[in-house]
């Protein structure tokens, strides 16, 4: 494993507000490649500057940062320059992909699914985005993950007090539509779908807490859906990465109504992989365990 992978640095902890969630990602991804004999070390960016990695003689890079500085192209860049080949999704798409306004427009031109929004400042005409999209709402940071600064809006008098939730994580806010049906998140790796995966959080509150930090949320995989219809969403999540222009690997999440209809919501182009992560769970349901599904992201190590 050494002579195929050299020397290899896991990148977590960062400074994002994720940062918790990375660590445990980014040490679980550790000891799954030293496990399978890989020259793989540890590597903070708040600990040590980005330029080490060179100077130490580093061959690839594993992104296992979440959020802001390290899923949204800056540490992607870094890498271009440094000339270190790294896992996951390139610049443009990282960076599109982490903002999730963005990333609707691009949906949206391309024809994909996806709730109806307003972009949220201080002077918003609070009724109005009510009247518009109707209720509930919810309201998240464009540049956070994890549900990081998020609200679910039931009345009209809360909207404004989760803008400001939100702002104090992201100076740019989205409200979406809130669309009801079966949760799901869709995985995929390479050039292929994964197996989707039905998330059932109490009181539909898949909120920071219940992703990672208790086992009151079921997770549904296989998901139940009868198999043309889980082939037809696949394909439609492969269609949204390569419009985005996303890599390796990722996943998609979404919403299915009761009458079939899927909605697209976000993309993630360094997901989780701690204890409750997803993407090792549905990669386990096509057959691979957590190491191998590391070692294969590894493999796809690029530049450009």
């Amino acid at each position: 494993m050494k002579e195929r992978f050299g020397k290899v640095a896991v990148l977590l902890g960062g400074t994002s507000a994720e940062r918790e969630v990375s660590l445990m990602s980014g040490n679980a991804v550790l000891s799954a490649l030293r496990d399978a004999g890989v020259d793989a070390h540890g590597f903070d960016p708040v600990e040590r500057d980005l330029h080490v990695l060179k100077e130490q003689g580093f061959d690839r890079a594993f992104i296992a940062l979440h959020g802001r500085g390290g899923e949204d192209g800056t540490v992607q860049g870094m890498l271009e320059l440094l000339k270190i080949p790294y896992t996951g999704s390139g610049v443009m798409a990282s960076a599109l992909s982490m903002d999730k306004w963005r990333t609707k427009m691009v949906w949206a031109a391309c024809g994909l699914p996806t709730p109806r929004y307003a972009i949220l400042h201080a002077d918003s005409d609070w009724d109005a985005i009510v009247a518009e999209l109707g209720l509930p709402i919810f309201v998240k940071p464009v540049h956070e993950g994890s549900s990081m600064g998020a609200t679910k809006v039931t009345e009209a008098g809360q909207l404004k007090a989760a803008w400001e939730l939100a702002a104090r994580f992201d100076d740019l806010v989205i409200a979406e539509e809130f669309i009801t049906g079966a949760e799901l998140t869709a995985p995929f790796l390479h050039d292929r779908a994964l197996p989707l995966i039905r998330i059932e959080a109490p009181g539909g509150n898949y909120d920071y807490q219940h992703k990672y930090f208790t086992d009151d949320t079921r997770y549904l995989c296989p998901c139940g859906l009868p198999e043309a219809k889980e082939a037809e969403l696949q394909a439609l999540v492969m269609k949204c990465a390569q419009v985005l222009g996303c890599r390796g690997w990722g996943r998609a999440d979404l919403i299915l109504t009761d009458d079939g209809r899927p909605y697209l919501l976000e993309m993630n182009t360094s997901p989780g992989m701690t204890g409750h992560s997803l993407v090792p769970m549905s990669a386990r349901v096509a057959g691979m365990n957590f190491t191998e599904l590391c070692l294969s992201i590894l493999e796809d190590a690029r530049l450009g």
